[in-house]
């Protein structure tokens, strides 16, 4: 039988049978694979808290992407490469050409890494493309890209603490944008209650959001050890945050969306009220807070059946509903 890879709706299936206490066995076949692909899927990409499917998602596809491109270039493919490059076609345009005449199926990182071949052995294929003058990079995510922000920390620096959810302040922070771009709800979860904090945002300028994380986390100032953000130029004023919020700031590296997993997977949840559908510009923040009490009111199965609210309250004393509910409403 053809081998195709899993797919998210398949890892997500996995995830939910798992909590159900379902057997691999019993899920491959209800998935109709085989066991050792569902075993395998399970052992190579859980993380610190199990089998998460948009994690082994993620994990699966950059560990894709890092691998040797094993494809042999055919003379005839290796000609069309040829004529493309003198008619001043990218590697990718090039590659979608192949395909389309059904000369093969290649990705344009193949067609990248045989024009540094050719130079490597004296040729000047290299001097056809468009950056022929320019240093050659991977076109696919790197952990030494150039983000742009000033005085960035790596994730690896984050304190031991903050990575094993051993205390209350240690925050993850993320943006979800509304449709065609318009409008946009900041997010930030602390990673050992589950307490999820957002405020709508009418776009993602830099200093909108650093103001309203600052409003967000000022009543709670004792509890803000760390942030973790992703690499969006809409965090690049973290230094102000730090200083705001008296904490450390960490960024997660680019393109691994699993070392913020508990903010990706809040941000699902948050995706029920506000759907990818819908544009975000004039969602109020009654709407907002509603909408995140409900995921703080809910019992988690990882907090021992209790809520964010109860397991927060109990660590810091901290009655956050009552909190959010005055900051709103005025009482």
């Amino acid at each position: 039988m053809h081998y195709s890879h899993l797919s998210l709706e398949e890892r997500h299936y996995i995830e939910l049978g798992r909590e159900e206490g379902k057997s691999l066995n019993r899920l491959s076949k209800e998935l109709g694979r085989s066991q050792s692909t569902v075993s395998r899927e399970v052992r190579r990409n859980k993380g610190r808290r199990g089998y998460r499917h948009k994690q082994a998602h993620d994990k699966a596809q950059a560990r894709d992407l890092e691998k040797p491109k094993a494809i042999k270039l055919t003379d005839k493919m290796k000609q069309y490469i040829r004529d493309g490059l003198e008619e001043d076609w990218s590697p990718e345009q090039i590659a979608g050409k192949l395909r389309e005449a059904r000369l093969g199926r290649i990705h344009h990182e193949t067609i990248y890494q045989y024009i540094l071949a050719d130079k490597r052995a004296g040729g000047q294929l290299y001097l056809k493309l468009r950056h022929k003058n320019k240093p050659y990079r991977k076109r696919y995510g790197s952990s030494h890209n150039k983000t742009g922000i000033p005085n960035r920390v790596d994730i690896d620096e984050r304190p031991a603490a903050a990575n094993r959810r051993r205390r209350i302040g240690d925050w993850e922070a993320d943006t979800i944008i509304g449709k065609n771009h318009k409008g946009a709800i900041v997010t930030l979860d602390d990673r050992k209650s589950k307490l999820r904090l957002a405020a709508p945002l009418q776009g993602k300028k830099a200093d909108a959001l650093t103001k309203v994380v600052i409003d967000l986390l000022s009543p709670l100032k004792a509890f803000v050890h760390t942030m973790t953000f992703d690499n969006g130029k809409e965090f690049c004023l973290h230094e102000q945050l730090a200083h705001a919020l008296s904490c450390n700031t960490y960024f997660a590296k680019p393109y691994h969306s699993w070392e913020r997993g508990q903010n990706e997977n809040a941000n699902g949840l948050l995706r029920q009220y506000f759907p990818k559908s819908m544009e975000l510009t004039h969602v109020t923040l009654q709407a907002v807070f509603k909408a995140i009490d409900k995921l703080n009111s809910r019992p988690r199965k990882c907090l021992g059946f209790k809520t964010p609210y109860e397991v927060f309250q109990k660590q810091t004393g901290i009655d956050v509903r009552q909190l959010l509910h005055t900051s709103v409403f005025g009482a």
